[in-house]
């Protein structure tokens, strides 16, 4: 069994390839930049999401490794090698879960009211996918900057501040531009 038709790969990395770049550029306009790492950009996370919406989470889970990847080499905060692969290519590979959506759209089909539940959905388990990895993260390689704080709640307020204002950017977003867009997520 293949992941792809044939006539589907060249254009699954093709786009692939566009949404990455797209991600990488989005994430330089930073609108909030935490202290130590993390920031709330111009929906930078979009893209991915996408991505896993239109092929499914297994593409969306790589497309995102690749992503993560990049934004490891172009702006690192790397402290350990296990912190490395949960803040990067774990953390976004977890975007693809957005591609659940698919899946859930495959086999019932569904209102526009439903539909819509189910992006939301999609963009939550993705974004707090994320979310997650990046609170193990901060758990085990950065709770000495939590102070007093008891370093699960330190770690869960800090990425919630910006990963909670990034979920808007692109639940906003996403509604807005999914009308024009939902005929190519098949």
């Amino acid at each position: 069994m293949t992941l792809f038709k044939k006539n589907e790969k060249v254009r699954f990395i093709a786009e692939s390839g566009v949404m990455i770049a797209l991600a990488t550029i989005l994430s330089i306009i930073k609108i909030y930049e935490a202290p130590f790492g993390g920031s709330v950009t111009a929906g930078s996370m979009i893209p991915l999401i996408l991505v896993g919406m239109r092929w499914g989470v297994l593409p969306g889970v790589l497309v995102g490794l690749v992503y993560g990847i990049l934004q490891a080499v172009l702006e690192p905060y790397i402290v350990h090698p296990v912190q490395f692969l949960l803040d990067y290519p774990v953390a976004f590979g977890m975007l693809g879960l957005s591609g659940l959506y698919r899946s859930i759209k495959k086999h019932k089909p569904c209102s526009k009211l439903m539909e819509y539940i189910g992006v939301l959905l999609g963009i939550f388990l993705a974004i707090f996918g994320r979310f997650t990895c990046h609170v193990l993260a901060g758990v085990v390689f950065f709770s000495d900057n939590a102070g007093d704080i008891n370093s699960w709640i330190y770690s869960l307020g800090y990425n919630g501040s910006y990963l909670s204002m990034e979920l808007l950017i692109s639940v906003i977003v996403i509604v807005m531009i999914w009308k024009p867009i939902r005929r190519e997520i098949k």
